[in-house]
Formats: C-alpha cells, structure tokens, sequence
C-alpha cells in the first residue's frame, strides 16, 4: 500500500488537498442558522420516520409515476437507444435521457452517429454554488473504460465514489476494472492512471488518490472512494459508511466539479447516496424544500429513470438522513435563525 501526506487536486486553477491519513472532522463547525436548520429538520425526519406506512406511500407513488415504458424510452433516449451505442451499455433498460445526457467530445468513437455517447446522466436539483452536481454513470464496461476516463477530464471531476465490488459474491461482473494496478501507470488510449496512495478504512471504505494524465496536459488528481460492503439491490446494515463518505466530502467545493457516483447500473445504490448527499447538503445551505424527500427522488428520476431502485434503499435514505443530523446537533439546543 502506497501513503503520502496529502494529495492535491488539480483542476484548471482550482486546487483542493486531500489527506491520504487523517480522518474526516468528526463535525463541522455550524453556524447559528445551519443548527437552526438542522433541528428543524431533523424534527421533521424523525416524524417521519416513525411512520413507515406513509414512506411506503411514498415510493410507492414514484413507482407509479416515473417508470418508463419502453416506447418512451425510444422517444427520450435515442441517442442511448441507437443500435451504434447498444453495445456501451450494461443494462438496455438503464440508459440516460438525451436531455441530460453527458456528451463526450472528442471520443474516441468517431462515429458520427455515436455523438459522443457515454452512459452517464447529469443529476441536480439546484443552480446554487454551495449545492454538488452528481454525474451518475453505470460501472464502466471493457469497452468503456478510456470513455469513463475522457467523461472525468472533460467534466473536470474531483471525486468518484464507486458503490459496488468489481465482482459480486456470485462471481458477477458488476463493473469493469479501470483503476486497479499493482504497479506502474495503467493506459486507456491517451490516457494514463496511476495510483499514488490507497488506504482502507475501519469502515470498509478503499480509499485511493489517482493521477490521470492526458498526453501532456497537466496531471489531475481524483478522490476516488469505494464502499465494498453495499449489497446490490440492497442496502448496508448501517448508515456509517455511507456517511463517512459524505463526511469525507464535506469540504470539497461544489465548484470544483461534478462528483461522480457509480454502482453497477447507475441507479439504485448510486440514487441512494446521491439522495442523501443531496438533502444534508440542501439542509445546511438554507433550503428547507430538502424535507421533501420524495420530491427529491422524482426530480432525480426525471434526470435518470430508477434512481433509488427498491423501498429499502428509500427508507435507508431517511434513516441515514436521520443519523447523519443527529452528529450534527449532538449537544446543541435548537436555538432560533439568526
């Protein structure tokens, strides 16, 4: 295992350091009104959460209202649906929107009717700065892998947060190898990757800091997180790790990019996390339309059809919500908005 006292991330003249050993700050340091927030809607949450037969209303409306037919889908994708991209993606029913789509140029697929495919959707919910744009993509494939790696220089992507195992316990591909290397650079077309530190966590996460070189650009350094013990179609036995992630992620500008997240289709554990991430963040900026939680989720589904796959992972959605409020109001008073 490589180590290093940190690690800086380059994106054009934006700069941020990423420690290779120090755990994330246990807790931010809030403001009067981000407590205020927080209590309120911590408040909110836990009401609801003592509920779960109005949660299971609730997914069960989105379920109703936001999958697509496949004559839809021949309408709303057809640049994911043209027999020219098939073959990029993992699953034929998990594609994304033209609309949102994330386009590569140049690809190395030149193609002209390809137009810069890559399975990958550009997830918001608010024009705000201090609000994280997500790129939610399927696990890249072997035929994929240097267009992953285009998508994270083109979009200028400080983070990857990858929520599944290469290879399940079933010994089923769920994503292709486009990291790993035990030693030396690993090469995707023009691009090179090496892996300058790795760490694994007490709570199953790897942690790793990669360089991406692109011919002779200025290397760019990438986050990369994977959560190894998320279950697909499933959910952890506790919020912990998936916080961390989000602990870990605190302190890295929304400006510096989009973060990418990644499961095997790009959906449901993607969703997931996507889901929480957003709410705590929305939560601390002010925005109290977070509470909604279903609205979320539907505004998610609209920008990739699935997101948030199962009634499990929805309400793991809440609960972890839930803890991740509770951290950050231990041992403050609800006080009032300044």
């Amino acid at each position: 295992m490589a180590t290093g006292s940190a690690a800086t991330l380059s994106t054009g003249s934006n700069r941020f350091d990423f420690s290779s050993a120090d755990p994330p700050s246990p807790k931010l340091s809030l403001s009067p009104d981000q407590l205020y927030h927080c209590h309120q809607a911590l408040s909110v949450f836990r009401e609801k959460i003592l509920d779960p037969d109005s949660i299971a209303r609730e997914f069960a409306n989105l379920q109703a209202n936001s999958m697509l037919r496949a004559s839809e889908m021949q309408v709303s994708c057809t640049v994911a649906m043209n027999s020219v991209n098939f073959e990029k993606n993992r699953y034929r029913n998990v594609v994304p929107f033209d609309k949102n789509r994330i386009v590569l140029n140049p690809c190395k697929d030149y193609r002209s009717s390809a137009k810069g495919y890559v399975n990958a959707s550009l997830i918001k919910t608010s024009s705000s700065e201090s609000i994280s744009e997500f790129i939610a993509t399927q696990g890249p494939l072997t035929n994929t892998l240097e267009d992953f790696w285009e998508m994270v220089l083109q979009q200028h992507c400080p983070v990857i947060v990858m929520l599944t195992r290469l290879v399940d316990n079933y010994r089923t591909v769920k994503c292709g190898d486009y990291f790993q290397a035990e030693d030396g650079p690993r090469e995707f077309g023009n691009i090179s990757i090496m892996t300058k530190w790795s760490k694994t966590t007490d709570t199953s996460l790897m942690l790793r800091n990669l360089e991406v070189n692109y011919k002779e650009d200025q290397p760019m350094s990438v986050l990369h997180i994977q959560y190894l013990e998320w279950p697909d179609h499933g959910v952890p036995r506790d919020t912990v790790a998936v916080r961390e992630i989000l602990k870990r992620l605190y302190q890295v500008p929304p400006s510096l990019g989009p973060i990418i997240v990644h499961c095997s289709a790009g959906i449901g554990r993607t969703g997931t996390y996507c889901a929480i991430h957003n709410t705590i963040q929305r939560i601390l900026a002010g925005d109290m339309s977070a509470l909604d939680l279903a609205k979320t989720v539907a505004i998610f589904r609209s920008q990739r059809d699935g997101m948030v796959q199962t009634m499990d992972q929805y309400f793991f959605c809440y609960t972890a919500i839930v803890d991740e409020l509770e951290d950050l109001t231990a041992g403050t008073d609800a006080g009032k908005s300044t």
